[in-house]
């Protein structure tokens, strides 16, 4: 098992209250855990960061503990939790899905291209300006809509689909800086066809 400055990681598998669905697995150290106990809310070790990290600290989508159960050895934690928002970083309510995602889902991968950036704050990613300057990103929806429009107006199909790509990313990055996953448009757009 993986070790940290302050010891041993365990294993915490965590389980929305509502319905038992599992949500996603992440590991604590000492100090997550006391932050945890500490807070309500569940923290957890980043192995990628080298460091502790609280879930839903930038996104909002926070973890409320409501049970931590340690399995009969002692080696793994069941964390159950009420959840709120979306439990995975690339906006899906689970990270577990029925089927793998396939390696080249460019919407996940975008999704995990925001969290890093907004999470490193690389200065020169334009992904990272766009965050930092809500005004830019709104303009730039502004106009990728307007160049839709003209390129559609003018029946250019190639042009259309560039178009739109570049739409469809920076609507995505207002999404996710909002805080609004792709499946929360699937959910209205569900309930519009009822």
């Amino acid at each position: 098992m993986s070790e940290d400055k302050n010891g041993e990681l365990i294993p915490v598998v965590v389980q929305d209250i509502r319905n038992n669905n599992v949500l996603m697995l992440a590991y604590m150290n000492d100090e997550a855990m006391e932050l945890t106990r500490k807070t309500g809310f569940m923290h957890y070790w980043s192995r990628s960061r080298n460091a502790i990290w609280k879930k839903g600290e930038t996104s909002g989508n926070v973890q409320k503990v409501i049970e931590l159960l340690m399995d009969c050895d002692n080696d793994a934690m069941l964390a159950r939790v009420e959840q709120t928002g979306v439990a995975c970083h690339t906006g899906t309510y689970s990270c577990f899905c029925k089927e793998p995602l396939p390696q080249n889902d460019i919407f996940s991968q975008l999704w995990q291209v925001f969290e890093e950036r907004k999470t490193t704050g690389c200065e020169s990613s334009y992904t990272c300006k766009l965050l930092k300057n809500r005004n830019l990103l709104l303009k730039k929806i502004g106009e990728e809509s307007s160049e839709v429009i003209i390129a559609a107006k003018d029946k250019q199909k190639g042009e259309v689909v560039y178009e739109a790509a570049d739409l469809i990313y920076h609507l995505m990055v207002l999404l996710y800086d909002e805080g609004i996953t792709l499946d929360d448009i699937k959910k209205e757009l569900g309930e519009r066809r009822k």
